[in-house]
Protein backbone atom coordinates (compact mmCIF):
# COMPACT_ATOMS: atom_id res chain seq x y z
CA UNK A 1 0.00 0.00 0.00
CA UNK A 2 1.73 3.34 -1.32
CA UNK A 3 2.24 6.11 1.62
CA UNK A 4 -0.55 8.54 -0.30
CA UNK A 5 -3.26 5.68 0.13
CA UNK A 6 -2.51 4.98 4.01
CA UNK A 7 -2.58 8.86 4.35
CA UNK A 8 -5.93 8.97 3.29
CA UNK A 9 -7.00 6.15 5.12
CA UNK A 10 -5.86 7.22 8.34
CA UNK A 11 -7.55 10.42 7.55
CA UNK A 12 -10.94 8.89 7.13
CA UNK A 13 -10.80 6.67 10.20
CA UNK A 14 -12.43 8.56 13.03
CA UNK A 15 -9.92 9.58 15.79
CA UNK A 16 -10.92 7.97 19.34
CA UNK A 17 -11.34 11.64 20.67
CA UNK A 18 -13.53 12.35 17.86
CA UNK A 19 -15.32 9.14 18.21
CA UNK A 20 -15.72 9.45 22.18
CA UNK A 21 -17.25 13.51 21.08
CA UNK A 22 -19.68 11.61 18.93
CA UNK A 23 -21.17 8.85 21.12
CA UNK A 24 -21.56 11.53 23.89
CA UNK A 25 -23.82 13.68 21.79
CA UNK A 26 -25.87 10.91 20.38
CA UNK A 27 -26.41 9.91 24.04
CA UNK A 28 -27.41 13.28 24.93
CA UNK A 29 -29.00 13.65 22.16
CA UNK A 30 -31.63 10.22 22.91
CA UNK A 31 -31.81 10.50 26.33
CA UNK A 32 -33.15 14.04 25.42
CA UNK A 33 -35.85 12.20 23.73
CA UNK A 34 -36.82 9.81 25.95
CA UNK A 35 -37.28 12.99 28.77
CA UNK A 36 -39.35 14.70 25.95
CA UNK A 37 -41.16 12.36 25.13
CA UNK A 38 -42.00 11.35 28.60
CA UNK A 39 -42.73 14.83 29.41
CA UNK A 40 -45.22 14.80 26.29
CA UNK A 41 -46.74 11.47 27.45
CA UNK A 42 -47.57 13.11 30.78
CA UNK A 43 -49.55 16.14 29.01
CA UNK A 44 -51.39 13.78 27.49
CA UNK A 45 -52.32 11.81 30.38
CA UNK A 46 -52.89 14.94 32.04
CA UNK A 47 -56.22 15.69 29.85
CA UNK A 48 -55.33 19.11 30.33
CA UNK A 49 -54.33 19.62 27.00
CA UNK A 50 -51.11 19.12 25.13
CA UNK A 51 -48.35 20.78 23.17
CA UNK A 52 -49.25 22.69 19.51
CA UNK A 53 -47.72 19.66 17.85
CA UNK A 54 -49.34 16.90 20.31
CA UNK A 55 -52.91 18.92 19.47
CA UNK A 56 -52.23 18.71 15.29
CA UNK A 57 -51.11 14.94 15.95
CA UNK A 58 -53.97 13.84 18.09
CA UNK A 59 -56.67 16.01 15.73
CA UNK A 60 -55.44 14.07 13.15
CA UNK A 61 -55.86 10.92 15.17
CA UNK A 62 -59.62 11.85 16.07
CA UNK A 63 -60.21 11.30 12.16
CA UNK A 64 -57.56 8.33 10.84
CA UNK A 65 -56.63 4.94 12.12
CA UNK A 66 -52.73 6.13 12.37
CA UNK A 67 -50.18 6.66 15.01
CA UNK A 68 -48.86 10.09 16.93
CA UNK A 69 -45.08 8.80 15.69
CA UNK A 70 -46.36 8.16 12.28
CA UNK A 71 -48.79 11.52 12.09
CA UNK A 72 -45.28 13.50 13.33
CA UNK A 73 -43.25 12.20 10.90
CA UNK A 74 -45.37 13.50 8.06
CA UNK A 75 -45.07 16.62 9.74
CA UNK A 76 -41.63 16.73 9.73
CA UNK A 77 -41.60 15.62 6.24
CA UNK A 78 -43.43 18.70 5.11
CA UNK A 79 -41.51 20.66 7.03
CA UNK A 80 -38.70 19.47 5.71
CA UNK A 81 -39.73 19.63 2.18
CA UNK A 82 -40.38 23.17 2.82
CA UNK A 83 -36.86 24.08 4.25
CA UNK A 84 -35.40 22.44 1.24
CA UNK A 85 -37.02 24.01 -1.30
CA UNK A 86 -37.13 27.40 -0.08
CA UNK A 87 -32.97 26.94 0.93
CA UNK A 88 -32.47 25.26 -2.37
CA UNK A 89 -30.89 22.42 -0.49
CA UNK A 90 -31.23 18.65 -0.05
CA UNK A 91 -33.82 17.27 2.37
CA UNK A 92 -32.10 16.56 5.83
CA UNK A 93 -32.47 13.40 7.90
CA UNK A 94 -32.50 13.72 11.37
CA UNK A 95 -35.22 16.30 12.30
CA UNK A 96 -37.37 13.49 10.40
CA UNK A 97 -35.80 11.30 12.97
CA UNK A 98 -36.65 13.00 16.02
CA UNK A 99 -40.45 13.74 14.96
CA UNK A 100 -40.78 9.80 14.61
CA UNK A 101 -38.52 8.98 17.33
CA UNK A 102 -40.16 11.66 19.80
CA UNK A 103 -44.00 10.21 18.69
CA UNK A 104 -43.25 6.67 18.51
CA UNK A 105 -41.57 6.84 22.14
CA UNK A 106 -44.82 8.52 23.47
CA UNK A 107 -47.12 5.88 21.76
CA UNK A 108 -44.97 3.06 24.03
CA UNK A 109 -45.30 5.30 26.61
CA UNK A 110 -49.21 5.97 26.53
CA UNK A 111 -49.54 1.89 26.89
CA UNK A 112 -48.60 2.10 30.79
CA UNK A 113 -50.79 2.72 33.14
CA UNK A 114 -50.98 6.13 34.36
CA UNK A 115 -54.09 6.26 36.62
CA UNK A 116 -51.83 6.64 39.32
CA UNK A 117 -50.54 10.14 38.91
CA UNK A 118 -53.22 12.87 39.16
CA UNK A 119 -53.69 15.33 36.33
CA UNK A 120 -52.61 18.65 37.68
CA UNK A 121 -49.02 16.69 39.04
CA UNK A 122 -49.03 15.40 35.68
CA UNK A 123 -48.95 18.49 34.40
CA UNK A 124 -46.49 19.96 36.17
CA UNK A 125 -44.32 17.55 35.92
CA UNK A 126 -44.56 16.97 32.21
CA UNK A 127 -43.70 21.17 31.92
CA UNK A 128 -40.41 20.33 33.67
CA UNK A 129 -39.57 16.95 31.51
CA UNK A 130 -40.60 18.51 28.28
CA UNK A 131 -37.97 22.00 29.32
CA UNK A 132 -35.19 19.15 29.98
CA UNK A 133 -35.92 16.79 27.48
CA UNK A 134 -35.91 19.71 24.59
CA UNK A 135 -32.36 21.31 26.55
CA UNK A 136 -30.80 18.57 26.31
CA UNK A 137 -31.55 17.54 22.50
CA UNK A 138 -30.56 21.38 21.76
CA UNK A 139 -26.95 20.79 23.37
CA UNK A 140 -26.49 17.54 21.23
CA UNK A 141 -26.23 19.57 18.24
CA UNK A 142 -28.36 16.56 16.44
CA UNK A 143 -31.77 16.06 15.55
CA UNK A 144 -33.23 20.26 15.74
CA UNK A 145 -37.19 19.93 15.45
CA UNK A 146 -38.33 19.93 12.23
CA UNK A 147 -40.90 23.10 12.96
CA UNK A 148 -37.90 25.14 13.74
CA UNK A 149 -36.25 24.89 10.43
CA UNK A 150 -39.19 26.91 9.27
CA UNK A 151 -38.60 29.78 11.92
CA UNK A 152 -35.11 29.38 11.56
CA UNK A 153 -35.39 30.07 7.88
CA UNK A 154 -38.12 32.90 8.69
CA UNK A 155 -35.75 34.61 10.54
CA UNK A 156 -33.13 34.95 8.22
CA UNK A 157 -34.73 35.28 4.91
CA UNK A 158 -37.87 37.41 6.30
CA UNK A 159 -35.91 39.24 8.96
CA UNK A 160 -39.02 37.63 11.25
CA UNK A 161 -38.35 37.63 14.81
CA UNK A 162 -37.32 34.30 16.13
CA UNK A 163 -39.59 34.50 18.67
CA UNK A 164 -42.52 35.64 16.60
CA UNK A 165 -41.70 32.88 13.81
CA UNK A 166 -42.02 30.47 16.35
CA UNK A 167 -45.23 31.80 17.87
CA UNK A 168 -46.43 31.91 14.32
CA UNK A 169 -45.75 28.10 13.00
CA UNK A 170 -47.04 26.63 16.26
CA UNK A 171 -50.09 28.85 16.07
CA UNK A 172 -50.46 27.12 12.39
CA UNK A 173 -50.32 23.57 13.95
CA UNK A 174 -52.25 24.75 17.03
CA UNK A 175 -55.13 26.37 15.00
CA UNK A 176 -55.32 22.86 12.53
CA UNK A 177 -55.24 20.63 15.73
CA UNK A 178 -57.60 22.41 17.11
CA UNK A 179 -59.92 22.63 14.02
CA UNK A 180 -59.27 18.42 13.75
CA UNK A 181 -60.33 17.99 17.56
CA UNK A 182 -57.69 18.19 19.41
CA UNK A 183 -57.34 18.71 22.66
CA UNK A 184 -56.46 22.28 23.69
CA UNK A 185 -56.45 24.08 27.62
CA UNK A 186 -54.65 25.36 30.11
CA UNK A 187 -51.69 22.52 29.47
CA UNK A 188 -51.12 24.12 25.72
CA UNK A 189 -50.83 27.42 27.38
CA UNK A 190 -48.35 25.70 30.14
CA UNK A 191 -45.97 24.34 27.40
CA UNK A 192 -46.08 27.28 25.05
CA UNK A 193 -45.03 29.75 28.62
CA UNK A 194 -43.42 27.07 30.93
CA UNK A 195 -41.36 24.52 28.64
CA UNK A 196 -40.02 27.51 26.15
CA UNK A 197 -39.20 30.11 28.69
CA UNK A 198 -37.25 27.01 30.73
CA UNK A 199 -35.18 25.52 27.96
CA UNK A 200 -32.56 28.46 28.27
CA UNK A 201 -32.29 28.15 32.21
CA UNK A 202 -32.13 24.58 31.89
CA UNK A 203 -29.47 24.71 29.41
CA UNK A 204 -27.52 27.03 31.57
CA UNK A 205 -27.42 24.97 34.28
CA UNK A 206 -26.46 22.12 32.24
CA UNK A 207 -23.17 23.77 30.89
CA UNK A 208 -22.08 25.12 34.36
CA UNK A 209 -23.83 22.53 37.16
CA UNK A 210 -23.06 19.72 35.53
CA UNK A 211 -20.43 20.26 32.46
CA UNK A 212 -22.28 19.41 29.48
CA UNK A 213 -20.79 20.81 26.10
CA UNK A 214 -23.62 22.81 24.52
CA UNK A 215 -23.13 21.63 20.64
CA UNK A 216 -26.03 23.03 19.52
CA UNK A 217 -25.24 26.67 19.96
CA UNK A 218 -21.45 26.78 20.36
CA UNK A 219 -20.07 25.80 17.04
CA UNK A 220 -21.24 28.39 14.54
CA UNK A 221 -22.99 31.23 16.88
CA UNK A 222 -25.91 33.26 15.89
CA UNK A 223 -29.11 31.92 15.42
CA UNK A 224 -28.69 29.77 12.47
CA UNK A 225 -25.80 27.53 14.46
CA UNK A 226 -28.06 25.12 15.06
CA UNK A 227 -29.22 24.27 12.03
CA UNK A 228 -25.57 23.83 10.57
CA UNK A 229 -24.88 20.94 13.43
CA UNK A 230 -28.59 19.50 13.15
CA UNK A 231 -29.05 18.65 9.74
CA UNK A 232 -25.97 16.73 9.25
Amino acid sequence: MSKSVTTQATARRPLPGDLRERLYRYALYLTGCVVFASGATLFIHSELGVDPLDVLSLGVLEHLPLTIGVVQALVAAVCIAIWSVWNRRRPVLMPFVTFLLCGSLIDLLLLADLSWIASVPSLCVAVVLCAYGSALIIMSGTGIRAMDLIVITLNQRWKVPFWGAKVGVEAVLLTLGWLLGGPVGIGTLAFLVFVDGLIQPFMSFNSRALNLTNHGLTHTGGVGGPVLQATR
